[in-house]
């Protein structure tokens, strides 16, 4: 008993270190943003009347309040986030009913997305929608690993919780989120051990349902059509992506300089939000692009590479959290990127941690400074294990008489290093976990 106290007086003293490439990353990136706002948002600000740095102000205040809210997640045990997973999906669904209240919601060009906030203006509910769910999919995953790679009732309710969530969606409308959002969805029960022969044919149905639902609005059809040649209507529905690519050539290899677009002054709409790439790259040209893809696919391969190492010491809320993170800011930076450079038909989707607009911004820093806490931990629990085998106590406490046992050390417990560890949960069979085409 004084043997097992000692070691857990011992463990809860070790403290973890957060991730220092998420950390250059993140930063780097919002350094970016705060410069390309300030250079898009002026004509823009300056056309509407509110004045050059509004834009400007606005984003570097929602980036500090953004900052305070990543710290606070940084500061949070995993353990407190699981524990209200549950109450954290019965927001999702609050949040995007607000939004339809007479009143609270707030409509612009005919998308009602966003609630009014005292204080604070508008806040759409959907960004923090896709935080809060990915959450509760990774208690869920954590919760039914097994079940959803057996059992299709298991494999169904997380799909049947995200297709409740995107009709909700659907009626403000919100398409590009809608689609996010199932993405996610897939991506996650795929890296959560789901059946995959089990998941073709809801996949199948979900590609097909969102494909009825893309052609059925004309102002979507009309996106589609024109993405395949914006030049036929340039001053019609093929406008945005016309003058996105405008901006895009005229940028060449290294940009006609900071501050010097053209397409922003008028031009080019929403260039400070949607379409600021499309400034980047005519600013600082075909390098400027290649470095911002460079990063955001350091960023995602970072918590890719974090959410393994997790599952691989069977800390599977952590990992799945790390997953969902990782999938939710390479999907909307790959749709983002896409739309500016005419890859893909347009979206309404910010770039992470680049574009302006408040929710987005808050939002991110919080998934960025979850998925730093999930680094903190990860380390931690490193140098916990790695003291319990350096540990003379510990030696002595694995003979072959002495059982194995667990120390408790704050807010998870660690296994003593056993011989014979059997590698999967408590039921007979062993559990499918993700390995990211690692060899096993």
């Amino acid at each position: 008993m004084e043997l097992s106290a000692r070691q857990a007086t011992r463990l809860d003293a070790i403290r973890g270190r957060y991730d220092g490439w998420l950390v250059a990353i993140a930063s780097t990136l919002a350094c970016l943003g705060v410069i390309m706002v300030g250079s898009a948002g002026m004509s823009v600000g300056e056309k509407q009347g509110i004045g050059e740095f509004y834009y400007l102000t606005r984003h570097v205040i929602f980036l500090a309040v953004g900052l305070g809210l990543a710290v606070w997640m940084m500061r949070t045990p995993l353990k407190i986030v699981e524990q209200y997973s549950q109450w954290l999906l019965l927001a999702c669904f609050v949040l995007l009913a607000l939004v339809l209240i007479p009143g609270l919601g707030h409509s612009v060009n005919g998308a009602k997305r966003w609630i009014r906030v005292p204080g604070m203006g508008t806040f759409q509910a959907v960004e923090a929608v896709k935080l809060l769910f990915i959450v509760w999919l990774a208690s869920y995953l954590k919760r039914y690993s097994d079940e959803v790679h057996a059992d299709l009732k298991a494999m169904f309710k997380p799909i049947g919780v995200a297709i409740l969530l995107v009709g909700i969606l659907l009626v403000q409308p919100d398409f590009g989120s809608s689609s996010l959002l199932l993405a996610i969805t897939a991506g996650m029960l795929v890296l959560g051990g789901v059946n995959m022969p089990r998941m073709f044919l809801p996949a199948v149905v979900m590609m097909v349902g969102l494909a009825v639902v893309a052609i059925a609005e004309p102002y979507r059809v009309r996106r589609l059509t024109s993405f395949v040649d914006p030049f036929a209507d340039p001053f019609g529905s093929g406008y945005q992506l016309a003058n996105s690519l405008m901006a895009v050539g005229r940028g060449e290899w290294l940009g006609v300089g900071l501050g010097a677009s053209v397409q922003k002054l008028s031009y080019l709409p929403e260039a400070h939000t949607d379409f600021i790439m499309a400034v980047i790259a005519e600013e600082l040209g075909f390098v400027g692009v290649c470095a911002v893809i460079a990063l955001f696919a350091a960023l995602v391969w970072r918590a890719f590479w974090i959410g393994l190492q997790c599952v691989e010491m069977r800390r599977h809320f952590a990992g799945y959290c790390a997953f969902g993170i990782a999938l939710w800011i390479g999907l909307q930076s790959f749709v983002s990127i896409g739309v500016n450079l005419g890859l893909l038909p347009t979206k309404g989707l910010t770039l992470p941690l680049i574009s302006s607009g408040g929710s987005s911004v808050l939002m991110t820093c919080a998934a960025m400074g979850l998925l730093l806490r999930v680094s903190y931990e990860l380390d931690r629990a490193r140098r916990q294990v790695a003291r319990l085998r350096s540990s003379p106590e510990s030696a002595s406490a694995n003979t072959p008489s002495a059982p194995a046992s667990r120390a408790p050390r704050g807010n998870v417990s660690v296994l003593q290093p056993q011989t014979n560890a059997a590698r999967g949960t408590s039921r007979l069979r062993e559990r499918i976990e993700p390995t990211l085409g690692r060899i096993a």
